[in-house]
Order: C-alpha cells, then structure tokens, then sequence
C-alpha cells in the first residue's frame, strides 16, 4: 500500500478525508457562546447595575461587564444609556421623544402639552402599570428613590427647564404636582379624582403646570 494512501485510494488531503474532520464553530464577536437572548441578559444586567449605583454612577461599560459582552453591543442594542434604562424599567415614554414634542408650540400652552401628555400616557394600563410600579417602589426603597431621582433630574426635567430658560425648581415644581395627582388617581383611587374625566383634569390642572413653566 502506497504510503499516504488508505485501502479505498484516498490521501490525507482528499477532499473526502477533510470532509471527516471536525468543524470548529467560529464564535461571534461580543457575546458569549450559547447565549439565545442577549438584549434580555444586557437589559437584567442593566436592572442590577441600575439598582445598586444609581443612575448617574452606572455606566455602559460597567453593565456590559456584568453582562458579560462587549461594550460594543450594548451600543448596538441602545444608543445612550437612558435608552437602556427606559427599556430596563420599561417606561413607556422616551425623553428624547417625548421633550421636543412637548416643547414644540406655543409656549403659552405647554402647560396643557404637559398635562395632556401625562394624563393620557397614564390613561392606558399598559403604559400606565411600570410608571404606577415605580412609584409605589419608591416608596418604601431608598435605592428606587435615588435611580429615579437621578434618572428624572439629568434626562427630563434639566432637560426641560434648560430648554424653557427656567429655573429648575419651577419643573420640579409642575412634575411633582402631576405625579401626585397620578398617584392620587391609580394608587391611592382617590374619588372622584380617581374616575374624573380626562378632559376636567386638563382643564383644571393645565393653567396651575403654566404658571411654573411660563416665567
């Protein structure tokens, strides 16, 4: 027998014989192997990171750490960081979204955008249950406390009073006053607020949220 050459006239490098050998998988870049949901793993990753530094202390390549991927894909699943906390806590709104619609009109009116705004966001269960379930969080959960705290003051209302040219306490005057009424209406169900249409609110909220924002 010619050496090299098996009984069937095969040779080690007959396409045959390569068809026999092991074929090594070439791992993904950025995620490790057999994971099937790895937006799922950032998003529970950032929940934790989220929960034990705050908002302003977490940090892309930190949640990516405990993810254990690529800073690079968490960018890829989310361009900025309050986009993973949006999706992390799953509100229903998005600032970057949101603001510019809010701030788009006639300024004499924001009181009413914000209002509205608000009332119908909370109006639908659906996008009501996460804003309803931090709330009640924040209520007896220091750590709640300060992420949303931090979440509220650096990505909505500085946001905000920089745009208006107002000063900050203003904003966090008016949110104040529509979290409370929103905690009065789906926590507390206090009547006849907790059944007032929406249009009443509107009407006799809107003028009170304009005089913080208009100055």
């Amino acid at each position: 027998m010619t050496p090299g050459v098996d009984a069937d006239g095969r040779t080690a490098e007959s396409p045959a014989a390569a068809d026999d050998k092991p074929v090594r998988k070439r791992r993904r870049p950025g995620r490790r192997p057999g994971t099937a949901d790895t937006r799922g793993e950032i998003l529970a990753a950032a929940r934790k990171v989220f929960a034990e530094k705050g908002f302003d202390r977490a940090t892309v390549r930190g949640i990516a750490r405990e993810a254990g991927v690529d800073p690079a894909l968490v960018h890829h699943y989310f361009d900025t960081k309050e986009g993973m906390f949006i999706a992390a806590m799953r509100l229903p709104v998005d600032p970057g979204t949101v603001i510019p619609a809010i701030l788009a009109g006639p300024r004499e009116e924001i009181g009413e955008r914000l209002v509205r705004h608000i009332l119908a966001m909370t109006a639908d269960p659906e996008a009501r249950e996460p804003v309803v379930g931090l709330l009640r969080t924040a209520m007896v959960n220091e750590q709640a406390v300060a992420m949303i705290r931090e979440f509220l003051t650096r990505a909505v209302l500085g946001r905000v009073a920089e745009a208006l040219q107002i000063p900050p306490i203003r904003m966090e005057v008016a949110f104040s006053q529509m979290f409370g009424v929103v905690m009065m209406r789906y926590i507390l169900k206090l009547e006849p607020l907790a059944s007032a249409d929406t249009e009443e609110l509107v009407e006799i909220l809107s003028p009170t949220i304009q005089r913080y924002l208009g100055g």
